[in-house]
């Protein structure tokens, strides 16, 4: 049985001093990777597969990083995955069945015939960020962005953009629930920005 106190602290230590830029100051990767992992948990009590490797593959994901970014973050992850988890005397059976989500959560667009597992992983990491915490996110990055020229309609434009650009992503979702939990983010969305036209205009 593996002691998820240790992992996540071997988490917390490799997104902290791996490098890896922020896309802005407010988002942490490590609470990023702590949402992915949660819902991951979610997707797997309602559509099976093996807990551990979903559990570990979703801690583990981001942990990888190249300064130069000549290699996919996805590859490192795996080989530093791979050496920990040896260290940690997991069982070597499963190490390379984690290692492949982690190489692959990326491919969001693949075809190719994927373990239960790994969409599980994709599918949580592609909702992360959507929905209300995407919300957050456009008002906040309008904030920093702007600063003192920053505006309740600059927000409303901006959400209204990401709106439209992530609303195709849906098909990018690998299983039935993962569309089905992106969907409801969308309409939550745009709920929210019809009313806030109520309230601006």
């Amino acid at each position: 049985m593996m002691n998820y106190t240790t992992i996540i602290q071997y988490v917390r230590e490799q997104t902290a001093n791996n490098n890896r830029p922020a896309n802005y100051p407010f988002r942490d990767r490590f609470e990023h990777t702590m949402r992915v992992y949660r819902w991951a948990i979610k997707l797997q009590n309602k559509l099976g597969g093996d807990i551990e490797i979903v559990s570990l593959a979703a801690l583990l994901h981001d942990i990888g990083w190249d300064e130069n970014e000549e290699i996919p973050h996805g590859d490192i992850g795996a080989q530093m995955a791979a050496d920990f988890l040896v260290e940690m005397d997991y069982d070597p059976r499963k190490i390379g069945r984690i290692c492949e989500i982690i190489r692959r959560h990326e491919e969001q667009d693949t075809t190719d015939e994927l373990s239960l597992e790994c969409q599980i992983v994709m599918d949580a990491d592609l909702l992360d960020e959507l929905g209300a915490i995407g919300i957050l996110w456009d008002a906040m990055a309008t904030a920093t962005t702007l600063g003192d020229e920053a505006s309740y309609k600059q927000a409303y434009a901006r959400i209204r953009q990401y709106y439209k650009i992530n609303t195709p992503k849906r098909s990018r979702a690998k299983t039935a629930e993962g569309k089905r939990e992106y969907q409801k983010r969308m309409d939550f969305v745009q709920s929210f920005i019809a009313q806030l036209e109520r309230e601006l205009f």
